[in-house]
């Protein structure tokens, strides 16, 4: 079978027998248990080479038609994320103040969310991952891409895996609407952001909400 035009290659696989699944698939999740929204960063400097390695790790999700629909723009500019910070809190206060309804307020509260959102400005790197409705063909003819925020999503999932294991932090941050990134980075009408995620080392003593994850009964239906 051919895929697009290319011819197929072999596939290895990477196998282990029953017993060393079992053990790595409980030592990756006892891993990512760890892992938490970190709002309170650290300034420390962290090098551009794991950046690069974690977008690299984000870029192998699978994606509709491999048309990989995804722009990471990566700031690490003091004056620009000074903006974005600016620009960000302008739209959260609008949110805390009116736009979000008085149940979802009450339903942040434990987690210590509002509308300051200095680790912008803080943490040493930015990630806005942008999504691609479309993109355009070396004459110019726009050209569709497919499932593009489900495959925004798988790979916004993998960068934050990469993200921790790593050991760095971060977190998800949305701020709506987030047009305001597009016109302060000045990317074309094809993009939209999609997450905003700071990047850098949890600051020392920093503290984070003592949550606990649903057990897997709750979140698995088998059927047998």
């Amino acid at each position: 079978m051919r895929i697009n035009n290319l011819a197929p290659i072999p596939y290895k696989q990477v196998s282990f027998d029953e017993e060393e699944m079992i053990k790595r698939s409980e030592s990756y999740f006892q891993f990512m248990d760890k892992r938490r929204s970190v709002r309170d960063f650290s300034d420390k400097a962290v090098p551009v080479e794991i950046i690069n390695n974690i977008l690299k790790t984000a870029s192998t999700a699978p994606s509709g038609a491999h048309k990989q629909p995804w722009v990471f723009c990566v700031i690490s500019n003091a004056e620009l994320k000074n903006k974005i910070r600016e620009l960000a809190e302008e739209e959260e206060k609008k949110n805390y103040a009116g736009r979000m309804s008085e149940r979802w307020i009450q339903d942040l509260l434990p987690l210590g969310t509002d509308d300051v959102k200095e680790f912008i400005e803080i943490a040493p790197w930015i990630i806005v991952v942008m999504k691609k409705s479309y993109d355009f063909d070396s004459a110019g003819k726009k050209m569709n891409n497919y499932y593009v925020n489900e495959s925004v999503g798988i790979a916004s999932g993998l960068l934050i895996s990469a993200i921790h294991n790593a050991g760095l932090v971060t977190l998800t941050h949305t701020p709506s609407p987030m047009n305001f990134i597009s016109k302060a980075l000045n990317r074309p009408e094809n993009e939209k952001p999609y997450l905003l995620l700071p990047v850098g080392y949890a600051l020392e003593n920093c503290a984070v909400p003592d949550i606990e994850r649903k057990p897997l009964e709750e979140i698995a239906i088998y059927y047998k």
